[in-house]
């Protein structure tokens, strides 16, 4: 079972770790152009040092990354090793965690 977790999750994120490309909340071009132009101005950090503070902070399977908000933020979830869900939000500039919260 966890072995197919992981590879959902890697399967998932495979796109994302390719490109170095998230999702952003955007209306004027593609999300994840908007997402991309800000990565190479150095305006947000990449994805990939991002995953690196969340496996420092917070242990399991991330599951879901988007890129989001006027004061871009990454809003992710990890699978914790005891089954629960922990939403996390750090500043896409910084990488500073704002939250930590717990799905009940």
């Amino acid at each position: 079972m966890k072995n197919r977790r992981s590879l959902l999750c890697a399967l998932t994120l495979l796109p994302l770790l390719l490109t170095g490309r998230v999702m952003a909340k955007g209306k004027d071009k593609e999300d994840h152009d908007v997402a991309y132009e800000a990565m190479r101005r150095g305006e947000i950090l990449p994805l990939s040092r991002i995953l690196a503070i969340v496996a420092e902070r917070v242990p399991g399977e991330i599951i879901k990354v988007e890129l989001e908000g006027k004061r871009l933020q990454y809003k992710l979830k990890v699978l914790a090793p005891d089954g629960r869900v922990r939403k996390m939000r750090l500043d896409a500039r910084s990488g500073a965690t704002l939250s930590i919260d717990v799905d009940e």
